[in-house]
């Protein structure tokens, strides 16, 4: 249900937010929100077979799923093949029928440290026995998504996966030392990338450049402050207008908190505590390890995505490029993301 509702939100506002850009761009205000209705309806589907399907099947296809992940990962980068868009060269497909290959090397990445981390319980504790091959495949995901450039989906994945190795019982000495060089890391990789470290100033001060890098989180605040307590009403978004690039995308919560105001900006914001409570309950009944690792996995995964999103709507995190689940318009995440939570939902009718 909690799914459900987040599905039919999310179509709900596509179809508003979407309107002038599809107008604009395609001579179709409902452009945006067909595709999306397409989308969504194959990923029900989708999300009601695999809640069916045993989960010791997904423990059988965990490396086959990895290694195509990382086959397409290779093949997106290769000129030719893999579109550009918005900079990232992140897709693979012809015209608007397009996939992203990040979307299931996240699902993938869960899928195999589930198995990894299950068999490896009782050794976690230690690097070279228990850590250094999760760590190796992560840093190889990780590495692949950056190339072109992803940060905010390495990030989701990488943040996943620490997630897990936390559940599975890795020592804490090992998370401080990982964080320190993480840091470090960051650091390198802001500073490598001059959009990078302009959106870290936009965060600091969006003023300091109102038409260029601070742009897209005024426009978002200038959505979200003016709704108010109950919005301007359905369709009647000020911002949608122009002002806020793609807004059907990224920045979906901000149009939804203008017309809905904090009422429905609230009611979102539960509606995914409930399904992150859901999805860790589950997880602690599960008996066994690799279903309840899974769950964790699929629980964190969505969780992070979640947390991003809205913190970057609302200016508590610099831009990431992060879609919000359920909710922002996208074929592959949509679909993807309720694959997952069918998923969720067969784990969760198992006996103890």
């Amino acid at each position: 249900m909690l799914v459900l509702l987040l599905t039919g939100s999310g179509l709900f506002m596509v179809a508003s937010a979407g309107e002038v850009w599809g107008q604009f761009n395609y001579e179709n205000p409902f452009y945006f929100f067909q595709r999306q209705a397409f989308f969504a309806a194959i990923g029900l589907i989708t999300m009601a077979g695999v809640s069916y399907v045993d989960y010791r099947v997904w423990k059988k296809i965990a490396r086959p799923l990895l290694l195509l992940a990382f086959f397409l990962l290779i093949t997106v980068l290769i000129p030719g093949i893999g579109m550009v868009r918005n900079g990232s060269q992140s897709w693979i497909g012809v015209g608007s029928l397009s996939f992203q290959p990040s979307e299931l090397m996240k699902i993938a990445l869960i899928f195999y440290l589930s198995v990894l981390l299950s068999e490896r319980k009782t050794v976690i504790h230690l690097f070279w026995k228990g850590l250094f091959k999760p760590l190796f495949v992560l840093g190889m995901a990780f590495g692949l998504i950056m190339l072109q450039p992803d940060l905010g989906t390495a990030a989701v994945m990488g943040g996943t996966a620490f997630l897990l190795l936390f559940i599975a019982g890795a020592r804490i000495r090992f998370f401080v030392m990982t964080g320190l060089s993480a840091l470090g890391g960051l650091a390198i990789l802001i500073a490598s990338a001059p959009y990078r470290m302009k959106r870290i100033t936009a965060y600091l001060d969006p003023w300091s450049d109102p038409l260029g890098s601070g742009f897209q989180i005024i426009q978002s605040l200038y959505a979200v402050g003016p709704g108010g307590l109950f919005g301007h009403g359905y369709g009647e978004s000020r911002q949608k207008y122009y002002y806020l690039p793609e807004p059907q995308t990224d920045f979906i919560f901000a149009i939804w908190a203008e017309e809905t105001g904090f009422i429905g900006a609230v009611f979102i914001i539960t509606l995914f505590f409930l399904l992150i409570w859901r999805g860790i309950h589950i997880g602690m009944r599960t008996q066994d390890s690799f279903a309840a690792l899974l769950v964790c996995g699929i629980t964190a995964m969505i969780s992070l995505q979640s947390f991003i999103n809205l913190g970057v709507v609302i200016g508590l995190m610099p831009v990431t490029g992060v879609t919000l689940p359920f909710l922002s318009y996208g074929g592959s995440s949509l679909t993807m993301t309720l694959a997952s939570a069918g998923i969720v939902l067969g784990i969760s009718r198992l006996k103890g």
